[in-house]
């Protein structure tokens, strides 16, 4: 809680995710109770057992790597989907949407972090073509992109990542509307924020003791 002032401080033009992933309800529920509606987690089977024990009013997203055999686990609990990276996940997303005559927001991801080979997302060079493969599915609207800083203590590093992840956001925005860039997160949120970032995902950093 030390840093809760500090970082709401930092965000006021800025959407504030609170990322409770691997935390207790009761912790949690003190950020509800300060009056926070955005959480996200991760783990199919964890936000799901989340979302029936906690308040309903609460937004959750989704914002980890999400496999297509999970889909169906989340679609009635979540309000968007950080992580789409694939056309056959956008295809398992709308199946299932379909099913609960609902329309789920994503944000696509992209990978910009060219050194961190682990990371999930799609090439920034195929953006055009992979939005224009999806954005005719009819549960499923595209709202915005996602991304990840890169794994290094190296400002200068995250800052070039960024400026290119705002760069795309930009021509996405005018060519598709697009209304969300998602990046920054408790290491490098203010590096984000002022690299344009309209929502950044905070979860260490709130919940230290």
């Amino acid at each position: 809680m030390i840093h809760y002032n500090e970082i709401k401080e930092n965000t006021k033009n800025t959407t504030l995710v609170v990322v409770s992933k691997q935390q207790p309800l009761e912790k949690i529920q003190t950020y509800y109770d300060l009056d926070e509606r955005i959480f996200a987690e991760n783990r199919a089977q964890e936000l799901k057992q989340k979302a029936t024990l906690l308040p309903k009013d609460i937004q959750w997203h989704f914002i980890g790597h999400l496999q297509r055999n999970k889909v169906k686990d989340i679609v009635p609990y979540v309000c968007c989907i950080q992580s789409l990276d694939s056309i056959r996940l956008a295809k398992e997303i709308n199946k299932e949407c379909k099913k609960l005559n609902k329309v789920m927001p994503c944000l696509v991801e992209f990978h910009f972090a060219k050194e961190d080979t682990n990371k999930t997302g799609i090439d920034p060079k195929d953006a055009i073509a992979f939005i224009e493969a999806v954005k005719h599915l009819e549960h499923i609207e595209l709202v915005g992109m996602m991304t990840m800083g890169p794994h290094t203590e190296n400002e200068e590093e995250i800052r070039n990542t960024f400026k290119a992840a705002n760069k795309l956001f930009k021509t996405l925005q005018e060519k598709y509307n697009f209304q969300i860039l998602s990046m920054g997160m408790s290491s490098d949120y203010k590096l984000a924020i002022e690299n344009g970032s309209t929502m950044v995902r905070i979860g260490s950093k709130l919940f230290k003791d």
